[in-house]
């Protein structure tokens, strides 16, 4: 009889889940299909994850620390090149993901609409998820010496939500330069405020 590395059979099942909820959605994508596709049995996954709600949790987890350490990534890099920091810079970053043959949306919104039925905790996790953005681009603007940080960075928020959304609604990638232009904005009104 063979017995499964928990931790690995953890990870595949993380991994798998990673790449189903975010393609299919979280209500379109069973148990039963993530334990098929991970290769592990069905009481390694409930040793694992004793509910789907557990690993939506996990799923959340991963992708929220995989998303911001790629966007603080990028915005580190492209401040450091340019001397300076911009809001305008992340209608960039957008269209690179737009463009990527798996994108999909924001897995955080995606998650808030299709699942009417939200924990408490999964609602913390999608709340969370965008706070720490808001936090982290009003602490850039504070940095940069612009005023009124916290309600620029939920604007600014409101403008990349809102052009993630048009852009799976479309499949355009060019909504990413109408989010320049209203992040352009932003970051002229601040400027000058």
């Amino acid at each position: 009889m063979r017995t499964e590395n928990p931790g690995t059979a953890r990870e595949r099942i993380l991994e798998t889940a990673l790449r189903l909820f975010y393609r299919q959605g979280i209500r379109a994508t069973g148990v039963d299909k993530i334990i098929a596709e991970s290769g592990v049995a069905k009481m390694s996954f409930y040793r694992n994850f004793p509910s789907k709600k557990d690993l939506v949790l996990a799923f959340l987890d991963r992708r929220h620390a995989f998303w911001m350490d790629w966007f603080k990534a990028r915005i580190e890099a492209q401040s450091e090149r340019e001397g300076r920091f911009r809001l305008g810079f992340i209608a960039g970053f957008l269209r690179e993901w737009f463009e990527s043959p798996d994108f999909r949306g924001c897995a955080f919104i995606n998650t808030a609409t299709e699942t009417v039925d939200l924990s408490a905790e999964e609602r913390r996790r999608v709340l969370d998820h965008k706070q720490e953005l808001i936090d982290y681009l009003a602490g850039r603007l504070d940095a940069a010496g612009r005023g009124e940080s916290g309600r620029v960075a939920a604007l600014a928020l409101l403008i990349v939500d809102g052009a993630i959304v048009r852009a799976q609604m479309t499949g355009d990638p060019g909504i990413a330069d109408d989010a320049q232009s209203l992040l352009d904005m932003l970051d002229r009104e601040v400027a000058s405020g």
